[in-house]
């Protein structure tokens, strides 16, 4: 086992490396042809781990090895990078509702306008009788 865990840790790490670079936090900026230039910016979380263990070898010689090793990356956007006239803006991406309070409360915005307007409309309705 003295070569063989390092070694499957150094092979994740290495595939980790491949995976996640700069690119994944700030993104290629894309230009549009009215000069406007956005940059995706992203959070990157990585976690890795592993084990093994050499086992007991009854007839001699070397012993036998047992062991893994997992690994995992996750990208979340966070903000976009707006550039215009040498001005930079940020535009930060909204997180989704986790729970039902928070649900309710983003919906009521919306159910605040569509009340709203069906009273509008109804009383538009009213006037022209």
């Amino acid at each position: 086992m003295s070569q063989k865990l390092p070694n499957m840790l150094e092979s994740t790490i290495q595939k980790i490396r491949e995976m996640v670079d700069v690119n994944s936090v700030i993104g290629d900026p894309i230009s549009t042809p009215d000069g406007v230039t956005i940059i995706p910016v992203s959070k990157v979380s990585v976690g890795f781990g592993g084990g093994g263990s050499d086992f007991a070898n009854s007839k001699g010689g070397e012993n036998p090895f047992g062991g893994g090793v997992g690994g995992g990356v996750k990208v979340t956007p966070i903000c976009f990078l707006i550039v215009q006239n040498g001005n930079v803006r940020m535009m930060p991406v909204a997180q989704p509702a986790s729970t039902t309070a928070d649900r309710l409360v983003e919906m009521v915005p919306d159910t605040i306008d569509k009340l709203t307007s069906y009273l509008d409309s109804r009383n538009a309705g009213k006037e022209n009788i």
